[in-house]
């Protein structure tokens, strides 16, 4: 009774085994490809549960459906059209197509589709550099190059199964070998515009200062001319002025003029003249009057 429940279970979970072995369920993230003895039966692309024979008559294998990267950590070495060598790093998006042609190229094995790949972007990315300058791979046409490589890739990746999404340069850079002197030609270009710029600014700063004198010299030439005008005016106004007061009262006028000129000559107490007391210098010391005046002369 025993060997014969024994035997039961054993019967009942040799079932369960081998009906599970046909039974395979497929994410939404995957394709699923069905096979025996190597050859591909079936390719499963949408989700859901599936039936199969039990191994070793069919197998499952599942690739990934969504969109991967491929990424290196080391940077390639490519030479440019002027014989510059530089180093790029770059990554790339990808994802299975064709599970069959997939399958067929790789036998399944992401790795070995992966370093296939990183020698098509690598020798698109040769192609490519050789025919552009270290400025045009950086700046100037970095682009285009992105877009040319893309367009090279994709036609060798729809040959095993496989679409580029994108092709994308992270890092350009000169070796280590040539940095210094990158560098130097760099701060001599930077030294010479630098110069450059001085010579231009001490030259205009020559222009300015000369513009400057030359005003200066103008304004104070029409200041002095100004000057002298109004002064001749004034000159000429105070000698109208002496010249009528003279009319009008002759002695009157000699007696201020003598005063002004008493004022100038004394003006300080260690002044010292010589003179003819008599002299006609003095004559309005002696006598404020011009009657005596001519009486002290006489």
């Amino acid at each position: 009774m025993m060997n014969r429940l024994f035997a039961f279970f054993a019967l009942l979970l040799l079932g369960l085994m081998l009906v599970m072995s046909t039974v395979f369920v497929v994410d939404q993230r995957q394709y699923a490809i069905v096979f025996a003895f190597g050859e591909v039966k079936k390719v499963i692309t949408e989700p859901g549960l599936y039936f199969k024979l039990p191994p070793p008559l069919q197998n499952v294998l599942t690739l990934d459906k969504r969109i991967l990267t491929i990424d290196t950590p080391d940077a390639d070495r490519f030479i440019t059209a002027e014989k510059k060598n530089i180093l790029v790093d770059s990554f790339v998006k990808w994802r299975i197509t064709d599970p069959r042609l997939y399958f067929v190229s790789f036998g399944g094995s992401e790795a070995r589709a992966m370093d296939r790949m990183s020698q098509i972007i690598k020798a698109a990315l040769n192609d490519e550099i050789t025919k552009r300058t270290v400025r045009d791979v950086i700046s100037g046409e970095r682009a285009k190059v992105m877009n040319a490589i893309r367009k090279k890739v994709e036609d060798e990746a729809k040959q095993i199964g496989v679409e580029i999404i994108d092709v994308r340069l992270k890092r350009v850079d000169y070796v280590e070998q040539i940095n210094n002197s990158v560098y130097d030609r760099m701060r001599a270009e930077r030294v010479r515009v630098a110069n450059e710029l001085r010579s231009t600014g001490a030259a205009e700063s020559e222009k300015i200062r000369a513009d400057a004198d030359r005003q200066r010299t103008v304004i104070l030439a029409e200041a002095y001319r100004d000057a002298e005008k109004v002064k001749g005016e004034g000159d000429a106004k105070a000698s109208q002025i002496y010249a009528q007061a003279f009319g009008e009262n002759p002695e009157f006028y000699k007696f201020y003029r003598s005063l002004e000129a008493y004022r100038a000559s004394f003006k300080s107490s260690h002044d010292v003249m010589v003179l003819d007391p008599s002299s006609d210098f003095f004559r309005y010391f002696k006598s404020p009057t011009a009657s005596g005046s001519n009486a002290a002369r006489k």
